[in-house]
């Protein structure tokens, strides 16, 4: 039982993760990724968003919401019942107006990354290498290349 409990390597969520993707895509003919989850939230809350999406189907869309809900739930539980560390919901420099601008800038150059990128590292990075698609692979190879020049340059300032 502990070893449920506890971290896993990434030699084994890892594989776990990757198994989800063909199940989600035979079982359901679902695609993995969070991003397009967005799509239909502003579709459900946004007026006139009916006029933009003519082409969208919410009815079967309705699907992701349900699952970025209950990656929601599954996380909060995980934190608060499963660890054994108290982890806290931010890190304490969050907590200023500086740290709300941070979090809220980011937010906003994730978002426009994502759609730039007409992607999610989620959909491009698991779903679409699963499937070769090319474009994913490109996405892919920025992702991490972003990552490790944002990574060295904050370590330098």
């Amino acid at each position: 039982m502990d070893s449920f409990f506890s971290t896993w390597a990434w030699y084994i969520s890892g594989p776990l993760l990757g198994l989800f993707v063909p199940l989600l895509l035979i079982v359901g003919n679902k695609q993995f990724g969070i991003s397009s989850s967005f799509e239909q939230m502003c579709f459900m809350m946004v007026p006139g968003a009916k006029k933009l999406y003519k082409d969208y189907s919410p009815s079967s869309n309705a699907w992701k919401v349900f699952f970025v809900v209950g990656i929601s739930i599954g996380a909060f539980l995980a934190t608060h019942f499963l660890s054994a560390a108290d982890l806290p919901f931010l890190p304490e420099k969050y907590y200023s107006l500086s740290g709300v601008l941070k979090l809220f800038l980011g937010g906003l150059l994730i978002g426009f990354g994502t759609r730039y990128a007409n992607g999610c590292t989620a959909g491009h990075s698991i779903f679409g290498l699963s499937i070769l698609n090319i474009g994913s692979l490109k996405a892919t190879v920025a992702f991490f290349g972003g990552g490790l020049i944002f990574t060295f340059l904050a370590h330098i300032f």
